[in-house]
């Protein structure tokens, strides 16, 4: 049997649609159809039954899939080796957000580089750029905070991050006692705003939670890597809401203060990500082993 078509049909079987799977293999589409057809005749039966979005395994492609794939990612991780920088080295590829991955991911995974592990980051801010990337083969592992659908790749929860609203020691002392809980729509509009995108996102996820109200205000000043916005924040520019692993330093040190202490404060969950598969790797593996473990502490 030609190994082409399975891994044809294993793509298949883990993206759930001809179209996806096309583009992760570089074919187009009707390639793919041929494929699974070819495969079919020759094994005499229907793998898949087409459906309006996608395409649904028949009981033979689930068993097929469950047979075949270990064996494919096998082959799979005896090419990789060739690519690796020398005897015991293995090269994992990691993609996530730029403060994150810098502050977390990273530091946590530097203690394999002593057992042979080398790194590899892609800092990628939209999760859905991220997702299409590790989708693609262009990364091992993705830290992101959306989890994905399908069967292409699996997620594992990573962390909770709290999101913390904070301005300079300047701006808080311009606020009364309980403005920001009864009054928050208002001192958006006294106070200037630090964020990413002019979108605001963190402060409108902040306010929905918080407040239950969108903010009425624009920002003052955009910077799309949330370590600019604590920069500028601390600096004076404004108030702006930052993850608290990156801005605990800050609050510590009196740079920064935060504005209030709601009893559910706004979270945001990552997740670590990998296709299908992969997680057979050794390399891959640890590292994702190694990431769950550390961000117990996070």
């Amino acid at each position: 049997m030609d190994l082409a078509l399975l891994r044809t049909f294993v793509t298949v079987h883990r993206a759930g649609s001809f179209t996806r799977a096309a583009a992760l293999l570089g074919l187009s589409q009707p390639a793919v159809t041929s494929q699974i057809r070819t495969l079919e005749r020759q094994l005499g039966r229907p793998l898949f039954l087409r459906r309006a979005r996608g395409v649904t395994p028949t009981t033979v492609g689930d068993e097929l899939a469950h047979r075949a794939a270990p064996h494919l990612d096998a082959l799979v991780d005896i090419v990789e080796v060739g690519l690796d920088e020398g005897p015991g080295v293995r090269t994992l590829h990691l993609a996530g957000p730029p403060e994150f991955t810098s502050a977390r991911a990273l530091p946590a995974l530097t203690p394999l580089i002593s057992q042979g592990l080398a790194l590899r980051s892609t800092f990628v801010s939209n999760a859905e750029d991220t997702l299409d990337g590790l989708a693609a083969g262009h990364h091992d592992l993705a830290i992101a905070t959306v989890r994905p659908r399908g069967g292409l790749l699996t997620s594992t929860p990573l962390c909770d991050e709290e999101h913390v609203l904070v301005a300079a020691p300047r701006w808080a002392g311009r606020l009364g006692p309980g403005a920001l809980r009864h009054e928050g729509s208002v001192l958006l509009e006294q106070l200037p705003v630090v964020e990413v995108h002019e979108s605001l996102p963190l402060v409108s996820r902040y306010w929905a939670t918080v407040f239950d109200r969108r903010p009425a205000a624009s920002a003052a000043v955009i910077a799309p890597d949330l370590r600019a916005v604590l920069k500028c924040t601390a600096a004076g520019a404004g108030l702006a809401v930052l993850p608290r692993y990156l801005c605990e330093s800050a609050l510590e040190r009196g740079e920064l203060v935060a504005l209030l202490d709601p009893p559910v404060p706004p979270l945001r969950t990552y997740f670590l990500i990998a296709r299908t598969g992969t997680l057979g790797l050794p390399h891959i593996a640890r590292a994702h082993e190694w990431l769950v473990r550390a961000a117990a502490d996070w």
